[in-house]
């Protein structure tokens, strides 16, 4: 949609927040380096985050082991809220992860949903994208490309 590749960011680390899945395992996402990581923040509330959704599960399944996009949801229900959507939209590839304490956008300084951030390999910032976005386009690719061995 409107938003663009932003790159003011560009070589942050990724913040060291721990966030979990309804099932109660917890990912360090600074712990979580090794690979490129599309980051995306939602929740269940914003339209906009729905709509990417699905999209952003259809890019995990094309990227598989070179790329891992991890979703967190910003929700205050948290597993309330998380799990039922999770299993209402059947996705494939996409992990329930949450973060109810909204301590993730505040350290990436961002408190619009959705907020996607690429990071590389060693867990510095390549590019964030604020706001709607079509991931299914060709602009995506050749973003991603970028940090893709």
């Amino acid at each position: 949609m409107g938003a663009t590749f932003d790159r003011s960011s560009a070589g942050d680390l990724m913040p060291a927040i721990a966030v979990t899945d309804p099932q109660g395992n917890t990912l360090n996402l600074a712990a979580a380096q090794g690979r490129p990581i599309l980051l995306n923040l939602w929740a269940t509330w914003c339209a906009p985050c729905v709509k990417e959704m699905p999209q952003l599960d259809d890019l995990a399944a094309e990227y598989g082991d070179s790329l891992r996009v991890v979703t967190v949801s910003q929700d205050m229900g948290g597993a309330d809220k998380v799990a039922p959507f999770f299993a209402s939209m059947a996705f494939d590839h996409l992990e329930p992860w949450m973060e109810p304490d909204l301590e993730l956008g505040f350290a990436l300084e961002s408190q619009s949903l959705p907020t996607t951030v690429l990071y590389d390999a060693s867990g510095r910032e390549v590019w964030r994208v604020v706001g709607e976005h079509d991931w299914s386009g060709p602009d995506v690719r050749e973003a991603i490309a970028e940090v893709i061995e």
